[in-house]
């Protein structure tokens, strides 16, 4: 029993000393001779993703605040015109504080709409608001169309419509 044992693990390591690592390696693309290329592709991988990842990390926490990687919606630069950005005083000045106050102070948000109180407003509702109004002007356009659609045929047919 012990012998046959010692037999078989005999032959398993003369099975992995007939088996040459190298020889393998090099027949998949990856012997002693393609070392330097590989190499080179790991640079290249690594250089690639320093920068998406730089690029990455600059517009979730962008110095510059009002200019990041993202792409705004067009109905959003459109009514670009419409946002002023709100000044506020130093805490310690009480004159600034007290017209600051006296102008409609806190109301609204940092950057909001002139003259108009948002309340709960995220770029999530507005992204849905924009939605909701794109689908309304479809739905009108197409009731419209229908619309002329029955009225020429019932011209066509001789009735009188106005």
């Amino acid at each position: 029993m012990i012998r046959k044992r010692y037999n078989e693990a005999k032959a398993g390591v003369q099975l992995a000393k007939s088996m040459n690592a190298q020889k393998f390696l090099s027949k998949i693309g990856i012997g002693k001779e393609d070392y330097y290329f590989w190499k080179q592709i790991g640079k290249a991988l690594l250089c690639t993703y320093t920068l998406f990842g730089a690029a990455w990390l600059f517009n979730e926490t962008s110095p510059l605040g009002w200019w990041t990687l993202k792409p705004r919606p067009k109905e959003e630069r459109e009514l670009a015109h419409l946002y002023e950005r709100r000044e506020f005083p130093y805490p310690g000045d009480k004159e600034a504080m007290e017209e600051f106050i006296a102008k409609g102070g806190m109301i609204g948000t940092t950057i909001g709409p002139k003259g108009v109180v948002e309340y709960d407003k995220d770029s999530y509702n507005y992204q849905k608001e924009m939605q909701n109004k794109k689908l309304e002007q479809e739905a009108q356009k197409l009731w419209l169309r229908m619309r002329n659609e029955v009225i020429s045929e019932l011209q066509e047919k001789g009735y009188d419509v106005e």
